[in-house]
Parts: C-alpha cells; structure tokens; sequence
C-alpha cells in the first residue's frame, strides 16, 4: 500500500522526494474522480445542446481597462501563499517532515516569509504586465457562452456538498468518531472517514439547486452527469485500495480457488500492507493488524507499517471494476433513452445493486431495526435501486419533450 504519493515513488522508482509526502493517495484519486466527472459531463452537455436539449446563454462581459485592485490584492495573497508555505515545505521537506505526519506541517503557521513576499510581488508583477496587454479602453462585449460552461460550477457545488455529506453521514455512523474529535481537537480527527452515499445524496441535492438557479434542466443534466458519477466512483475506489483506508473487506482466509488460479493472489485476499490507518490489534471482524518485520514480504513504511492477518477481500477493487463496467453500460445507452430522467433512473438502480451486493463481504457497522441487522449502506443502497425503479416507470409513463 502507498499511503502517499512519496511512498510510491519510492517503492516503484527508488526517487527519494519528500515533498511528494505532501500528496496523500487517496485525496489524489479522489481529485481525478471529479476530473474524470467532470470530463464525461462536458462532452455529455456539448452532446445535448447539439441536440437542442440545453441552450446556450449570452451575457455581457467587460474588457479591457485597468486591472481592478481587487485582483491585485487576489494575485498577491494567493502568491504569498505559494512561496511562504508551499515552496517553504517543498525546500525543506526531507526535515521537516522528519517530526511528524506531513499533514501537521501543512496546517501549522511555519513557513518563510521572505519567499512569500517575493512570491507575492511576482504575482502581482504578471497581473500588471497582463493588464497592460489587454490595453487601456474599456468595452462592452456581447458573448455566448455554451451549457457545458456550467459544468466548473456544477463540480465546486458538487465537491463541496459531496464532502460534507459524506462526513456527516460517517458521523451519524461512527459517532464515537465526533467524540473524540471534540475530546482530541486535531485535523486528522476532523477528516478521517467518509460515507459515500452522504457525498451523493447532499453532493445532488447541491446540484438540483445550483440547476435551478441557472435554469438548466434537471432531468436532463442527471442524465448528463450519471456516467461520470459512476466512472468517479470507481476512480475514486482506486484510492480506497492504493492507500488502504479501512474500506476493505472480511476476513478471506481461504486458498484461492483453483478455478481462479490465474488471478494474482491480492485480487482474493490481501493483507493491505502499510494501509494508511497504520491498523494495529484485533478488529471486531476477525483480523488482527500486526507489525510489519523484516521476515515479512512487504517493506516497512514509517508511520504505517502494520498489515492484516488474515488478508481480506480487497472490496475496493472489486468495486472499481462494477463502476467501469456500469459506465460501459451507462455510457452506451446514453444516446438510446430518449425519455429525460431514464438514464439516471438506471444510473440509480445499478449503483444501489452494485453497493448492497459489495456490502455482503464489506466491513462496516451494522445497525439493527425490529430485530434486522443491516448496514447503513445497505438501507440506502436499497432505497437507491428502488427509488431509481420507481422513477424509470414513472418517467415512462411521460412523453419525452
């Protein structure tokens, strides 16, 4: 497991570069799955305004004229910024990150100030020359700026909401986790731990009302969006599997089955050595977390160097392979459902089956409602696939406009 970027590079290229510490693995594939989102979701928008589907909007834009203050004030803190803390943690990484988690060094109040003010003055030095270039009389334009335009705000409103849905709802589900928090105040008490199903239902909601306050379609641009949703998710479950977060499986002490022998070895059980959680001692779902030695076939990580005993089905990869193979299927429907809304409907059913079924060989916490035992993945999971069955035949019952 490479719970950084650093760890990585150091195991695969033998590239010593302490400032890659800075780049955690699993931030890094989830900031590709909104990339990856945002991609499908622009050609999908090109696609159906090309179809009359969305409308283009013109609006009036300013330019040339003097550079705002505004800006100036922007360029330098942004510039101040860069050089005092990051190019400070860059060129000093190897020791600074000697004492502790990265993450610590990130959020703390050292950084160097000389390189902040020159990096301050570089910055505001090209938005000078940038205004200069774009000469001095101001004038009005009339400009028409396509749907897919919306598709930057559509992915802010979604990563914002998405991620504090997601912690919410980890929190209703672990909420010894926000004890401790307030217990232990810490960044990483604060970030550690996310629910996929609050990102979606909080990250949608923020859509919907981002959709109407632009008047873009709704049904439309769920359709729009369901591809990349699952082609994200799975992208997204890369870094689950590549940083070993906990989003792992049962125990899976068996051999692999001979049926399945030309499978590598992980791909049924896996040990998730050096997972980013640095688990340790016996877990309620049958492993034990133990210290990596050198008789062992892993290397050692500082700061992590645990593994699981026994290995465990490594459901994170097995859920990046359902989400491509569901945006296979999504991404070739998408121009043979005509009716808006369907293909989102379908996106919804696919999502919640493909979660409940994981869910049967996933560690999570189980919680219980008139005598049944279920998880809060498998309830929403469900509600899901049904909601999305409902609004399949209640679309259908619409002709398409």
């Amino acid at each position: 497991m490479y719970p950084t970027v650093y760890h990585a590079f150091i195991d695969i290229f033998g590239w010593d570069i302490p400032a890659l510490k800075l780049v955690n693995s699993f931030g890094l594939f989830v900031a590709l799955a909104f990339v990856v989102a945002a991609f499908t979701l622009r050609r999908e928008m090109n696609r159906k305004q090309a179809l009359g589907i969305f409308s283009s909007e013109r609006i009036r834009i300013t330019v040339g004229g003097p550079v705002p203050r505004g800006e100036y004030v922007t360029s330098a803190a942004m510039g101040f910024v860069i050089g005092w803390k990051f190019l400070y943690l860059a060129l000093n990484a190897g020791a600074l990150f000697e004492r502790g988690l990265p993450q610590a060094e990130l959020f703390s109040l050292r950084g160097n100030l000389p390189l902040g003010l020159a990096c301050a003055m570089l910055f505001v030095g090209w938005k000078y020359w940038e205004g200069r270039s774009r000469g001095k009389e101001i004038e009005q334009k009339e400009v028409e700026l396509p749907a897919s335009e919306h598709v930057g705000g559509i992915v802010t409103v979604a990563a914002i909401g998405g991620i504090a849905g997601a912690k919410f709802f980890h929190l209703l589900e672990y909420p010894d986790e926000l004890i401790r928090f307030f217990r232990e105040p810490s960044l990483a008490n604060f970030l550690g731990g996310l629910t996929i199903y609050g990102g979606l239902i909080v990250g949608g909601l923020a859509v919907y009302f981002y959709a109407r306050k632009k008047n873009l379609s709704f049904l439309p641009l769920a359709d729009a969006t369901a591809p990349g949703l699952m082609l994200g998710y799975g992208v997204g479950r890369i870094g689950c599997q590549v940083s070993g977060d906990g989003d792992w499986g049962i125990p899976n002490p068996r051999p692999l089955p001979d049926a399945l022998s030309w499978l590598p070895e992980w791909m049924w059980s896996y040990a998730f050595p050096n997972n980013v959680n640095g688990v340790y001692g016996s877990r309620p779902a049958g492993y034990v977390g133990k210290w990596i030695t050198p008789e062992d076939p892993y290397p050692i990580f500082e700061g992590y160097g645990t593994y699981l005993d026994p290995g465990v089905y490594p459901t994170a990869f097995y859920e990046t392979l359902m989400a491509t193979a569901i945006f296979g299927i999504l991404w070739s429907l998408r121009k043979r459902i005509q009716i808006p809304g369907r293909l989102f409907a379908l996106y919804c059913m696919f999502n919640g089956a493909e979660r409940f079924l994981i869910e049967k060989i996933r560690v999570n916490v189980e919680l219980e409602w008139f005598g049944l035992a279920f998880t809060q993945a498998e309830l929403i999971s469900t509600a899901t696939c049904l909601g999305g069955i409902l609004l399949w035949f209640a679309l259908g019952k619409k002709p398409a406009k």
